[in-house]
């Protein structure tokens, strides 16, 4: 699956910092001015999964291959933003192309960064962006809504079924408050999809705090973490400074560097699993000699859309999947035992996938 996750923000809330240290670049110019970011900058990032290494690991695996996650670092919004102002209507359409919005809001004192707002205050600052993202839809929905409605009073069931989500997304929009708040029936989901609404994307409210507050957050991050909750948002604290220092370290190094600021892993790891987290994700391994490998599904995927996401001639010529569950993998090690152990399932095509599985397909060609 490939997973686009746009980091939007201010100028000047460590937006760019925070990309650096997520692909491991100075690719985004980190600059203490606004619009140092213009054009939106991409990177591939492999998320975090020890588990694979484990599994590699027993397997003899020569090869590790990891899940992987797209990070687009969107250009500092401005108010007004909406209607043009700043770098305008150009940022809109890269986070469109994404499948869920990182607001990072500045939770930290330093008067050697200049604020665009002239304040610390990251729930305004949130407010601000939400607020350009909704009137952005506002009138997105309100340019559409009358050629919609007169298809719709024609008979037109998919104009009848669009122009009744959009009356959904204008109840909360025209309320203040974003689309994702709407409820939305299981039915109705690929037609919201297409309405392409900024603020129906889910979203991960970033605190982005000093080093001091690392490990728990501070006042400011405990204020995003409960906005986040109204806004049926998911919330981390990571320091963006810290995890550009970690991102040039070597794995011992990064160690050492954490226990001395009494961090178990980078910031950047929550990050990614939260991103997951809010996508609906999950994932399972293929193992062997040559390659142990993740992939990504949603929660809730069968056995044929798993291995659809291998090929998509393994979804269509399905016929089992021969499964063990990660722990027995482990405690086993490796095939050999746990299928002697009785701990291998040949599952069919109504089956669940487990987050943790390792699976082989077996399918026609």
């Amino acid at each position: 699956m490939a997973l686009k996750v746009a980091i939007v923000g201010l100028p000047n809330v460590g937006k760019s910092t925070l990309f650096n240290a997520l692909t491991k670049t100075a690719a985004a110019q980190a600059a203490n001015y606004p619009f140092c970011t213009i054009e939106p900058n991409t990177g591939d990032v492999a998320v975090p999964e020890p588990r694979l290494d484990v599994l590699a690991g027993i397997a003899g695996s020569k090869e590790i291959i990891p899940s992987r996650i797209t990070f687009v670092d969107i250009a500092g919004l401005v108010r007004g933003a909406s209607k043009g102002e700043g770098l305008g209507n150009q940022f809109l359409a890269n986070i469109r192309d994404c499948d869920a919005v990182a607001f990072v809001a500045r939770c930290f004192v330093d008067d050697d960064i200049t604020h665009v707002e002239n304040r610390i205050d990251p729930i305004s600052d949130l407010e601000i962006i939400e607020t350009e993202l909704m009137l952005a839809d506002l009138e997105s929905l309100e340019k559409r809504v009358v050629n919609v409605e007169k298809k719709a009073k024609g008979g037109d069931k998919d104009a009848q079924q669009t122009l009744r989500l959009i009356n959904l997304a204008l109840t909360p929009l025209r309320a203040g408050k974003p689309a994702r708040v709407a409820q939305i029936d299981k039915e109705d989901e690929k037609a919201w999809h297409m309405l392409q609404l900024l603020t129906s994307l889910p979203a991960l409210y970033v605190a982005n705090v000093d080093e001091a507050s690392a490990d728990k957050g501070n006042e400011l991050s405990d204020l995003v973490a409960k906005r986040a909750a109204e806004d049926n948002a998911n919330s981390v604290v990571i320091s963006a400074q810290i995890e550009s220092e970690i991102a040039v370290l070597d794995d011992e190094e990064q160690r050492e560097f954490l226990e001395t600021l009494g961090l178990e892993e980078p910031g950047l790891n929550r990050l990614i699993r939260e991103a997951y987290k809010l996508l609906g994700l999950q994932t399972y391994f293929t193992v062997g000699p040559k390659e142990a490998r993740a992939w990504t599904i949603p929660v809730g995927a069968t056995g044929p859309q798993a291995a659809g996401v291998i090929h998509t001639d393994f979804e269509k010529g399905y016929i089992r999947a021969e499964t063990i569950a990660y722990n027995d993998f482990v405690a086993l090690k490796g095939e050999a035992g746990a299928k002697e152990a009785g701990k291998m399932r040949a599952e069919g095509k109504a089956y669940v996938v487990k987050d943790g599985d390792v699976m082989h397909f077996l399918f026609n060609n």
